[in-house]
């Protein structure tokens, strides 16, 4: 065990030390409702970090400025170094192919078999047929769903679903990675299964990820476990190792960064709101 998180450590030691993601004082609403003020934080490379917070605070609304879909009223946002604040759109649609998205209720076509849903950034990009099925198949048998290449999504269940949309936002091997609430809608069990997933990608690739959940027990799960390559399955850590995983919390209410810090900090706060919210 001690090993392993020797393991995780070392891999996430390799990443420059330049922030993936940084939000300088942004501020953003919408037909004169403010949504989103003055929030700042940072994406360290390797890091993932998870964003929580009640239902309709703008957390899907930051994930979208992330991935330059929609402009900031004030503020900055950096990607990659890079400000995407006043970016042209063809330059942004460059930068989108080292971003990996992962979108609320999967968002499949419906009409497409589950080889196109995932191979679709590459069919856009008409990359040689050969090479397509190859990298289907690489990302389906990551999420452990290589048989399910001709069906589509209507035969599938919501956490297969789910799990089909991870791995097309996989299969470029993007350099950084948005969930927007992957485990909504789910059962526990199946929520469970899509966490073991971004540990596993976490873990296995040291992939930079921004997480939106409303499931607390998601951020306790992924900040207490990792992903055995041997034995292929998540696994808990021992408490003294949990430092290891490279992964922070920020909570969202009222449009501003309540909390921003780690599941210890998070336990041991003596903010009452925030005392009340993890109850």
């Amino acid at each position: 065990m001690a090993d392993t998180a020797l393991t995780l450590a070392s891999s996430q030691d390799t990443h420059s030390s330049e922030p993936v993601v940084i939000f300088d004082d942004v501020s953003i609403g919408f037909e004169g409702n403010p949504v989103l003020k003055h929030v700042s934080f940072r994406v360290a490379p390797g890091e993932t970090r998870i964003l929580l917070g009640p239902a309709g605070v703008g957390k899907s609304i930051l994930l979208k400025l992330a991935n330059g879909l929609i402009r900031p009223d004030s503020g900055r946002i950096f990607i990659f170094g890079e400000d995407i604040t006043g970016m042209k759109e063809r330059d942004l649609f460059a930068l989108r192919n080292k971003i990996g998205m992962v979108f609320q209720e999967s968002a499949l076509f419906d009409s497409m078999r589950v080889r196109d849903n995932v191979a679709f950034r590459l069919l856009e990009e008409h990359v040689d047929e050969a090479e397509i099925d190859q990298r289907v198949e690489q990302a389906l048998r990551f999420v452990e769903l290589e048989h399910t290449m001709e069906k589509y999504p209507s035969e599938l269940s919501g956490g297969m679903r789910r799990r089909v949309a991870i791995a097309r936002a996989i299969i470029t091997k993007p350099e950084l990675l948005l969930y927007d609430s992957p485990t909504g809608g789910l059962d526990p069990v199946t929520s469970n299964t899509i966490i073991e997933l971004v540990v596993k990608q976490r873990d296995v690739y040291q992939t930079s990820s921004l997480l939106v959940t409303h499931r607390l027990q998601d951020a306790f799960t992924m900040g207490t476990h990792y992903f055995d390559r041997a034995e292929n399955e998540m696994k808990p850590l021992p408490p003294d190792a949990r430092g290891t995983v490279q992964m922070g919390l920020l909570i969202l209410n009222d449009g501003h960064i309540i909390f921003n810090g780690d599941l210890h900090e998070l336990a041991t706060t003596k903010d009452e709101y925030i005392r009340e919210y993890i109850s």
